[in-house]
C-alpha cells in the first residue's frame, strides 16, 4: 500500500515537472555531445599537428644549417612578422602578390560575411579606422541583415511550402501532416543538391588545389555560417575573371542562405518537430493564458470600434461647416 503510494506520488511529480526535467536531459544531452565532439576531435586531428610541427623543426633546423650567417633569432623575428601579416590577409610569396584584398569585389565579398556572419577571417580590417567602421557596420548591419532575411524568408515559405502543403491537403484529400513531411524531404534534397552537391563540383573544377570533399565542406562551412576561413575562394594565383568570380561567390552565399533558412522554417512547421519542442518549453499557468485572451479581445473590440467610428469621421469630414444650431425657446422663437 505504501509503495503504491509513494509510486503514484513520483509520477505525479514527474508529470508536474516534465518540463523541467526534458530540460535538464537537453542541457546534458548538449554538454554530452560538446564533449563528445571534442574527444573526436582531439583523437583525430591532434595526430597531424604533431606531424607538422616535427616538420617544421626538421625544416627549420635544415635551413639554419644551409645558412650559417643567419641566426635563429633572426629568422623567428622574420617568421613571426610573415605570420602576423598572414593573419591580416597578406602574403610575401611570389604566386601571391598579385591578389589585392581591399579592392571593391574583394570588400563586397568581405562585407557579405560580416553581415552574414560568416566571417573566414583571411581578410581583417588594417587599421583603426576599418576596425572602428566594422564595428559600426555591423552593429546596424546584423540587426538589418536579419530583418532583411526574415521578411525574405516568410515570402518565400509562403509559396515554396505553404501553398503547395496545403493545394495537395485540400485538391487531393492528403493527410496535411504527410504531406507536410514529404514536402520538407523533398525540399530539403533539391536544396542540398543545387546549394551543395552542384555548388562543390563547381569549386572543385575551378580551385585548382581543391577535391570534392574540400569544396563539399567549403559550401558547407560557409552557408552554416561558421566560416573557418581555411578554404576561401578566389585567393588562387592568376584567377582568371576573380572580380566576377567574387560577385558570383557573394550572390551565391546570400541565396544558400536563404535556401537554408527556408528549409529550416519549413522542417520548423512540421507537427511532429513541434510537439517535440515544446518538451523542452515552460508551460504558460492557465492565469496568464486567461489574461492574454482577455487582451486579445480587450484588443480586438477597440479596433473594431476604431473601424466602425473611422467611417462616420470621414463622413463628418466630407461635410460642409455647419454653424452650432442655436438654441430654440419654448414658445418656438429662436433666440437672437
Amino acid at each position: 500500500m505504501l509503495q503504491s503510494l509513494a509510486g503514484s506520488s513520483c509520477v505525479r511529480l514527474v508529470e508536474r515537472h516534465r518540463s523541467a526535467w526534458c530540460f535538464g536531459f537537453l542541457v546534458l544531452g548538449y554538454l554530452l555531445y560538446l564533449v563528445f565532439g571534442a574527444v573526436v576531435f582531439s583523437s583525430v586531428e591532434l595526430p597531424y599537428e604533431d606531424l607538422l610541427r616535427q616538420e617544421l623543426r626538421k625544416l627549420k633546423r635544415r635551413f639554419l644549417e644551409e645558412h650559417e650567417c643567419l641566426s635563429e633569432q633572426q629568422l623567428e623575428q622574420f617568421l613571426g612578422r610573415v605570420l602576423e601579416a598572414s593573419n591580416y590577409g597578406v602574403s610575401v610569396l611570389s604566386n601571391a602578390s598579385g591578389n589585392w584584398n581591399w579592392d571593391f569585389t574583394s570588400a563586397l565579398f568581405f562585407a557579405s560575411t560580416v553581415l552574414s556572419t560568416t566571417g573566414y577571417g583571411h581578410t581583417v580590417p588594417l587599421s583603426d579606422g576599418g576596425k572602428a567602421f566594422c564595428i559600426i557596420y555591423s552593429v546596424i548591419g546584423i540587426p538589418f541583415t536579419l530583418l532583411f532575411l526574415t521578411a525574405v524568408v516568410q515570402r518565400v515559405t509562403i509559396h515554396v511550402t505553404r501553398r503547395p502543403v496545403l493545394y495537395f491537403h485540400v485538391r487531393w484529400g492528403f493527410s496535411k501532416q504527410v504531406v507536410a513531411i514529404v514536402h520538407a524531404v523533398l525540399l530539403g534534397f533539391v536544396t542540398v543538391s543545387c546549394f551543395f552537391f552542384i555548388p562543390a563540383a563547381v569549386f572543385s573544377i575551378l580551385e585548382d588545389d581543391w577535391n570534392f570533399l574540400e569544396s563539399f565542406y567549403f559550401c558547407f562551412i560557409s552557408l552554416s555560417t561558421i566560416g573557418l576561413g581555411d578554404y576561401v575562394p578566389g585567393e588562387g594565383y592568376n584567377q582568371k575573371f576573380r572580380e566576377l568570380y567574387k560577385i558570383g561567390i557573394t550572390c551565391y552565399l546570400l541565396l544558400g542562405l536563404i535556401a537554408m533558412l527556408v528549409v529550416l522554417e519549413t522542417f520548423c512547421e512540421l507537427h511532429e518537430l513541434k510537439k517535440f519542442r515544446k518538451m523542452f518549453y515552460v508551460k504558460k499557468d492557465k492565469d496568464e493564458d486567461r489574461v492574454h485572451i482577455i487582451e486579445h479581445d480587450q484588443l480586438s473590440f477597440s479596433s473594431i470600434t476604431d473601424q466602425a467610428a473611422g467611417p462616420k469621421e470621414d463622413r463628418r469630414q466630407d461635410e460642409p461647416f455647419v454653424g452650432p444650431q442655436s438654441s430654440a425657446h419654448p414658445d418656438g422663437s429662436t433666440g437672437n
